[in-house]
């Protein structure tokens, strides 16, 4: 079993060297990380530059590029053979809701899910790493859980931790997606020319939390499991676009 783990802290990360420790229980690990943080960064690929890959120390490969590209460089040409399975994370942060769109953490995932490969994103809902420990352990107990009974299909998981001890938690919980409310505006400041700069606001809160969302499982002190698909169809409106073209 090879494991491939990324993430989107870039691979001085905290978490990420959790995550490879949690994961060389159950497999040969290879870490290809961004080469900083990287956060936000989406399913962006660097299409206007070649990519450097080179090796740290302790073995982990580190890219000059997204998450994305970590993943898509490892599994289209770094390495032979090519990993069984994609783990990404451990995330400094919750990626709850329609943080999954923006998210690197998750980004990384998808696009070993897109080669055909299950996939998996962890993130830790504390900020600066408050109980690392517990995401490490859950990151482990899932991974093995799923090599023990594998889904039918490859499969794309995202995994929210609470920052919580590990015997505090309430369980898991399969969710679905909850619902942020519009982030808050831009906060514009000034450069020293006197040029407006803009820092993106902050997240919004949770819309939809309602019992079976992320949101709700996390508030619960539950791990939330949330599988993903990445067909963006709105199917509810392809019949009513097809009468444009039957009115022409």
């Amino acid at each position: 079993m090879r494991i491939l783990v990324s993430n989107d802290d870039g691979y001085h990360a905290p978490g990420i060297h959790a995550l490879a420790r949690a994961m060389s229980a159950l497999g040969e690990v290879i870490v290809v990380a961004p080469e900083q943080n990287r956060s936000g960064a989406s399913n962006s690929l660097t299409l206007d530059r070649p990519l450097n890959v080179h090796r740290a120390s302790n073995g982990f490969y580190f890219v000059n590029g997204t998450p994305t590209d970590c993943v898509h460089v490892a599994v289209t040409g770094l390495l032979d053979p090519k990993p069984d399975l994609i783990v990404s994370g451990i995330n400094n942060g919750a990626n709850l809701g329609d943080d999954t769109l923006y998210s690197g953490t998750v980004a990384a995932a998808m696009e070993g899910y897109m080669f055909g490969l299950p996939a998996f994103a962890f993130s830790l809902t504390a900020k600066d790493w408050s109980h690392l420990e517990t995401a490490t352990r859950v990151a482990h107990d899932i991974v093995a859980y799923y090599l023990a009974q594998p889904l039918s299909q490859p499969s794309l998981l995202s995994v929210n931790i609470p920052g919580i001890a590990y015997d505090s938690l309430a369980g898991w919980e399969v969710t679905r997606l909850g619902k942020r409310h519009p982030s808050s505006p831009v906060m514009p400041t000034h450069n020293q020319r006197g040029e407006t700069l803009y820092w993106i606001g902050l997240s919004g809160s949770a819309k939809d939390a309602e019992r079976g969302t992320d949101f709700h499982a996390i508030a619960e002190g539950k791990v939330s499991i949330t599988p993903l698909n990445i067909d963006l169809t709105h199917v509810g409106q392809l019949s009513e676009l097809s009468h444009w073209w039957g009115s022409k």
